[in-house]
């Protein structure tokens, strides 16, 4: 199965216990999630409802995220944030 590395920002790492990043070798994005959540419990589940996700810097859209990848890829995981 290939390596999917999911990088968490702002309230994502928070949920994710001040991870940065965890890499989960499984067959989709979506998978992945699913394993974050179960890993990092509740938290992580609300955050992930209401963030936008890249996929290798493209945005990730639901419908394509249950796609297998045959490869590595990189996830960036974006709750929503302000700032300046």
């Amino acid at each position: 199965m290939p390596a999917i590395t999911l990088r968490y920002y702002a309230a994502a790492r928070a949920a994710a216990n001040g991870l940065d990043e965890e890499v989960i070798e499984t067959e989709s994005p979506a998978a992945a999630l699913r394993a974050s959540a179960r890993r990092h419990g509740e938290a992580m589940r609300r955050v992930q409802v209401v963030s936008s996700y890249l996929q290798d810097g493209r945005a990730l859209r639901p419908e394509s995220a249950a796609t297998p990848v045959a490869e590595p890829v990189t996830i960036d995981v974006l709750p929503p944030f302000a700032g300046g």
